[in-house]
């Protein structure tokens, strides 16, 4: 695994996945390799009322209820549609739940404009059809289709990012769950075998971009995950987050939890502002996520380990945010500077700690991009 820059949840957590596998006794729905409730235990963690003899970690962090819906979903022969914000770990969860469900979580379809019915489908070997005409051997699968021959999970990233040509062939798919092949004399129908299904996700700052008919929708159960405002439950995100960073770059530097308390407490505070804003030129453009989150905390400490004290400081911290959330110049600048003026400032003077050397930080940073 250290030769992979980012192995896939199957391989990252096979010795886990392995064991879960071997003492499972639960009924699993067609091919799945865990039943549902481990599957459960595997991407939330496992507690003391399961009765394992080792502890699983948890691997996903939200509302338990999410979870389950997904599984239920996916067990039925509805298509899942994982929709929210950016960063809100739509994707992490759809990948831990095919690795669970199949071992498989890298058959995958990007969204985008340029996404065509070929990449949901299949496409053609051009050199073999030349040399021996259309046959099974000269088709390319799609990532979709090797998922329906093998009874396993199929992804669509970005849904609403691909255009409604795309979108209406995935209505075919979900329904009748097969793919035909009119270039084909014989065996021209891929018929989906038991377990197969597709898991999609959709922004939910994409809304106009192509919205999805109601004919789909319907195919789809629809899972909105919500941006984390839980301060517990963010902080153990960042934690889970941050150690992985560091055993990934085996980077031996100290996190306060003090400097952790900090970026918990500017997040709060830059959602609560743009909660209250009357326009989006009065919001920064970031989604202010929990994964923006982990971002600034993962440009924070590369940078103090690279060219600082190999010791994370609060100046460091508030210089990789205002760089990380200033996208827009002067707008994302100018909600920055208001915010350290006007609630850093004060809070530094009165509660002291690391807000000071924030504050500074802050204002470094502002004024090397201003």
């Amino acid at each position: 695994m250290s030769d992979l820059l980012r192995a896939p949840a199957e391989i990252k957590y096979a010795e886990e996945l392995d064991w879960l596998e071997s003492i499972d006794d639960g009924p699993k729905p067609f091919s799945w390799r865990l039943s549902p409730k481990m599957i459960r235990v595997f991407i939330l963690g496992s507690e003391r009322s399961d009765g394992l003899d080792r502890e699983i970690a948890q691997k996903w962090f939200g509302d338990r209820s999410f979870v389950e819906r997904s599984i239920v979903t996916l067990a039925s022969d509805r298509g899942l549609l994982l929709i929210g914000d950016p960063g809100t770990g739509k994707s992490w969860l759809a990948e831990l739940l095919s690795a669970a469900i199949s071992r498989n979580s890298t058959l995958v379809v990007q969204g985008t404009a340029g996404t065509t019915e070929d990449h949901i489908k299949y496409s053609w070997n051009v050199s073999m059809v030349i040399a021996k005409g259309q046959s099974r051997e000269s088709m390319i699968p799609s990532p979709i289709m090797t998922a329906m021959e093998g009874g396993a999970i199929g992804r669509f990233e970005e849904l609403t990012r691909s255009t409604s040509d795309v979108q209406d062939a995935l209505i075919s798919i979900l329904s009748e769950k097969y793919i035909s092949v009119p270039e084909l004399d014989s065996d021209g129908i891929v018929f989906a075998k038991p377990g197969f299904s597709i898991i999609a996700t959709a922004n939910s700052r994409d809304r106009g971009v192509n919205d999805l008919s109601s004919a789909l929708k319907r195919r789809f159960n629809f899972v909105r995950i919500p941006v984390m405002t839980n301060k517990k439950s963010e902080a153990e995100i960042v934690r889970f987050r941050t150690e992985e960073l560091l055993r990934r770059h085996q980077i031996e530097l100290d996190v306060p939890p003090t400097l952790l308390d900090v970026l918990l407490q500017s997040f709060a505070d830059l959602r609560a502002s743009a909660a209250a804003a009357g326009s989006d030129d009065e919001k920064l453009e970031s989604a202010l996520s929990t994964a923006e989150q982990i971002g600034v905390l993962e440009d924070a400490i590369l940078h103090s380990n690279f060219f600082g004290e190999r010791a994370l400081t609060a100046h460091t911290l508030a210089t990789s945010l205002v760089g990380s959330l200033a996208r827009r110049e002067p707008e994302d600048l100018a909600i920055l500077n208001k915010y350290l003026h006007g609630v850093v400032e004060p809070r530094s003077k009165d509660e002291g700690g690391s807000w000071p050397e924030f504050l500074e930080g802050g204002r470094d940073a502002i004024a090397t991009l201003s």
